[in-house]
């Protein structure tokens, strides 16, 4: 709705005060500034996001998807709109967006980008993580491999076998304590072995020194097949982890 609109927030979630006569989503309009059926055609994706709800264009039209909570569906949506829209399975629109404090997405985002760097072989039971490249900077971007980690290992439901490429990771030396202390931790909860390779020279050193003083073993190489074929002179390990 458009022209006027009040909308209060209140307990974490909306309430429409103040309806307007004026629809957004009708049959036709007078100028297209947009064009909805050549977006799908090319295959964008499209969502329109409202104060209440959330809508997503498909082959078949426009899809509810998303629904504030608080909000009912006949009442605050369907009654103002000039169609229906297909409706199959609706979720709640995150509660995060109506509270008055930062929603945390920067966490999130870190959260999802290392889940990408996260690779897992149920058949052998081994999860490769790729740290090429990685930067920790803060003790945020230590408690976000603390969060994916744990989020992993607890779905897989028994211990399993690592391997780490440290190629190009970047540690902020302050940072080196809790960093090393957070390994340890995910080692002694979740791993029956762990190996981990890197070409630089520095960080080998860096890991052999940091590991054995917090009880973790470190086994560590120059190269993935070197690792690799580590675990695979090491069936007991992988055998334990499945039984």
């Amino acid at each position: 709705m458009a022209g006027g609109l009040k909308v209060a927030i209140e307990d974490g979630k909306p309430r429409i005060v103040t309806e307007r006569q004026t629809r957004k989503f009708v049959h036709a309009v007078e100028q297209v500034t947009f064009s909805g059926p050549l977006a799908a055609a090319k295959g964008q994706s499209v969502l329109y996001v409202t104060e209440r709800c959330v809508f997503r264009l498909t082959d078949d039209g426009l899809q509810l998807t998303e629904v504030a909570l608080g909000i009912d569906v006949a009442r605050d949506i369907l009654a103002h709109m000039g169609f229906r829209p297909v409706i199959n399975d609706v979720a709640v629109m995150d509660a995060r967006i109506y509270q008055a404090r930062p929603m945390g997405l920067a966490a999130a985002l870190l959260d999802l980008r290392l889940t990408d760097r996260l690779s897992y072989d149920a058949e052998r039971n081994i999860l490769f993580a790729n740290f090429e490249g990685m930067v920790i900077r803060s003790t945020d971007d230590i408690d976000s491999v603390r969060r994916v980690f744990d989020s992993l290992c607890k779905k897989v439901g028994r211990k399993l076998a690592l391997i780490v490429n440290y190629d190009g990771f970047q540690l902020d030396e302050a940072l080196t304590d809790v960093y090393f202390d957070m390994v340890a931790e995910l080692q002694a909860k979740h791993y029956t072995t762990a190996t981990r390779y890197t070409t630089s020279a520095f960080m080998r050193m860096k890991l052999g020194a940091s590991l054995p003083s917090r009880h973790a073993a470190a086994h560590i190489f120059e190269t993935q097949a070197e690792a690799s074929a580590f675990l695979h002179r090491r069936p007991q390990a992988v055998g334990k982890a499945a039984a």
